[in-house]
């Protein structure tokens, strides 16, 4: 489980209610049926609106997954790899990696460690990388946009929320009692909508990029790997160009290590 995320979520709950008690305003205030439907139904009506059922079949997915750790291997795991396979293929061949293309999980370094293995053009292979890389941060955006266009749209539909309990606060002018309720009602809707655009859709939507950008990350740094191993560089020279992909205090470590 991703810990972050939960300690946000949960956080962010903590924050909102202790402070409206804190505030003096009563937690009842909050059951407001109507304005949940505004915020909450709006919202999702406004996705269903802006996005084809393909892509909104995905979110739950995408919500799940800003709760678990990526599953990727570690970038010191793929500099190790990338260093065994150059030995063996500077040793038995490039045609020898071949028994090692089905110990390797990741479809994408696969299919490269494959056309490399075919003897493919080196600008062919690295086109196609590319490529592939193109079009997954292509979806991965598409994908997280949905979040992102929750979170724009709440917030105004918080506005239209109190509005609406502002029309209905103003048909009880007669009754300071009522109104004041009323009014304090009206407001609900603005609640729900800054918080759920706040605390919840657009920072899940960040913790996607994120991911997003890991990934895509590593995917370079097996590119990178691949076309060297393509263009039989020693391990040492390998090690050096892969080693750009790791943070600094993770190559001190793994010079201790070595």
């Amino acid at each position: 489980m991703e810990l972050s995320t939960i300690i946000g979520v949960v956080a962010g709950f903590i924050s909102i209610f202790v402070g409206m008690v804190l505030k003096g305003a009563p937690l009842t205030a909050l059951n407001n049926p109507a304005a949940f439907l505004i915020i909450i139904g709006g919202t999702f009506s406004c996705l269903f609106i802006g996005f084809p059922m393909s892509e909104l079949k995905k979110l739950p997915k995408l919500i799940s997954m800003t709760f678990k750790k990526p599953a990727m291997q570690s970038r010191a795991e793929l500099l190790q790899l990338f260093i065994e396979l150059s030995q063996i293929a500077r040793r038995e061949g490039i045609l020898a990696l071949e028994n090692k293309v089905q110990d390797i999980d990741d479809p994408f370094f696969k299919s490269g460690l494959g056309m490399v293995i075919d003897g493919m053009d080196p600008d062919f292979v690295g086109d196609v990388l590319d490529a592939e890389l193109s079009v997954m941060q292509q979806r991965h955006m598409y994908a997280r946009s949905i979040l992102t266009q929750a979170g724009t749209y709440a917030p105004t539909l918080g506005v239209l929320g109190a509005v609406v309990g502002l029309i209905a606060a103003l048909g009880n002018l007669n009754d300071i009692d009522k109104l004041g309720h009323a009014i304090a009602a009206a407001f609900v809707a603005t609640i729900l909508g800054i918080f759920t655009a706040y605390v919840l859709w657009l920072p899940l939507s960040n913790k996607l990029k994120g991911l997003s950008d890991q990934e895509i990350s590593q995917k370079r740094m097996i590119i990178e790997g691949i076309l060297s191993l393509q263009a039989g560089d020693s391990p040492t020279a390998i090690e050096a160009k892969l080693m750009v992909f790791i943070p600094q205090s993770e190559r001190e470590a793994l010079k201790k290590e070595g």
